[in-house]
């Protein structure tokens, strides 16, 4: 460690979108911790995962300010940390100094939201991850870009609103995604009638949200939502307000695709890694996604985006609401690497230290009912992906072979789709494709 003579510098909680009185739910380090530059000193659970704020330089935490428990905002004070000499800068030793940088070019960012990359979904929506952890601070001066969050400004361009038009109601003057909405909702954006596909429908003629005096029929109680549940709401109610779904609805025969899982598994038993249906259903779904890449895709405006790559995210149970992680790159991945992702993404979630990274870039979405019953439902589309398929529990059924019937272990199928993208002959390609590649392992191969 170099000298440790340096001058203090005030750590500060950073751009975290458009939370406020975020909690911090670990302390890394204490007083009088030498720490290296980067290096994690706080956990905060922001959007719906948890961010680690860390350290600008290297040097001794001299005083914290926070403890476990206590809400932050943006510009907060995390800890003074007194700086080795040799790592300090003229831009470190200001660092306590409100700096308004440059606004990073945000093309793209926030278009993969989330659960949550992806939102989360039984269906799929979470929060717009975007926002989190996303440094996009004030601009200065009349002829930059307005001062917006990443997934605000891709909310506008998807509702067709002029984001100069916002008045923006977040911290210092920021525009939110409820300021773009309210936009919309007012007619301050651009006209709905000649622009593309994705622009909001007016809720004017609607009627006003029932209020009742519920306590006047018997007791209540009253609940809060989790952070999870309420920041995936409203993407959830976007979702299937602008995405004209249709659901089809099919049946795979598995019974092959099981005696080769459980023989694999056995193989294998000495790795420490078992392989579950959701590995088995994510690889063939890889493989039909390659036959039909208009699935694999987002649309904006006019165009369609055909996305070269497949980055699946698969929804997860946790006590605080749905969450869906992304693996990346399924189809270039054995059955085992994608059983090991399976575990530790999964675990991640469940323990609530999933980062926000890990849910960003989905292009598909599988939302698995199995362990838990059920058989066909409906999974919301997870926004800008335009298709999710909703399995539910595996059932042996007696099916006919043309002479006799034979008991076959089957797996409801239910894909939902963006009709404006994919039509009804498509889809049942799509999913009578993928029950054959679920009826014959080999398939996934091809």
């Amino acid at each position: 460690m170099a000298d440790l003579d340096g001058e203090l510098q005030k750590v500060l909680v950073p751009d975290i979108g458009d939370f406020e009185d975020v909690p911090v739910i670990e302390l890394l380090v204490e007083e009088g911790t030498e720490v290296e530059a980067e290096q994690p000193l706080v956990v905060l659970e922001s959007d719906k995962a948890t961010m680690e704020v860390p350290s600008p330089g290297a040097g001794m935490v001299e005083k914290m300010a926070v403890a476990v428990g206590d809400s932050v905002s943006e510009g907060d004070l995390i800890l003074e940390l007194r700086v080795s000499v040799e790592d300090e800068s003229p831009a470190e030793s200001d660092a306590g100094d409100e700096v308004d940088p440059e606004p990073a070019e945000d093309e793209g960012a926030g278009a993969e939201d989330a659960s949550g990359g992806g939102e989360a979904a039984t269906g799929g929506s979470g929060a717009d991850p975007g926002d989190a952890g996303t440094h996009d601070e004030e601009p200065a001066g009349d002829d930059v870009p307005p001062y917006a969050a990443p997934a605000a400004r891709a909310l506008a361009r998807e509702l067709g609103v002029e984001i100069e038009s916002v008045t923006g109601t977040g911290r210092k003057g920021r525009i939110t995604s409820d300021d773009v909405r309210a936009a919309a909702e007012g007619g301050t954006g651009e006209d709905a009638g000649e622009g593309a596909a994705g622009r909001s429908p007016s809720r004017a003629d609607l009627p006003a949200w029932p209020s009742v005096d519920h306590a006047a029929y018997g007791p209540v109680e009253r609940v809060a939502l989790s952070r999870i549940k309420r920041i995936a709401g409203p993407a959830l109610a976007r979702n299937w307000a602008l995405i004209p779904h249709v659901t089809q609805h099919d049946e795979a025969d598995i019974t092959e695709l099981e005696a080769f899982r459980k023989e694999t598994n056995a193989a294998h038993a000495d790795e420490g890694v078992k392989l579950t249906m959701v590995s088995l259903l994510l690889k063939a779904c890889a493989a039909t996604l390659r036959v039909f890449p208009e699935f694999n895709s987002s649309l904006e405006g006019d165009e369609l985006v055909l996305k070269r790559y497949l980055h699946l995210g698969f929804a997860v149970d946790t006590p605080g609401g749905l969450l869906v992680p992304v693996i990346r790159d399924v189809d270039r991945k054995g059955l085992i690497e994608i059983a090991r992702d399976l575990v530790e993404l999964s675990g991640a979630a469940r323990e609530g230290k999933l980062g926000a990274e890990a849910m960003r870039g989905g292009t598909f979405t599988l939302s698995s009912l199995g362990g838990i019953g059920g058989s066909f439902f409906t999974p919301i589309i997870n926004a800008p992906e335009v298709a999710i398929l909703g399995v539910g529990r595996s059932e042996m059924k007696p099916v006919w072979d043309g002479e006799s019937f034979q008991p076959r272990l089957t797996l409801p199928l239910s894909l939902s789709y963006d009709h404006r993208v994919v039509d009804g002959a498509a889809a049942a390609r799509f999913i009578t494709h993928l029950g054959r590649t679920l009826a014959d392992p080999r398939r996934m191969l091809l």
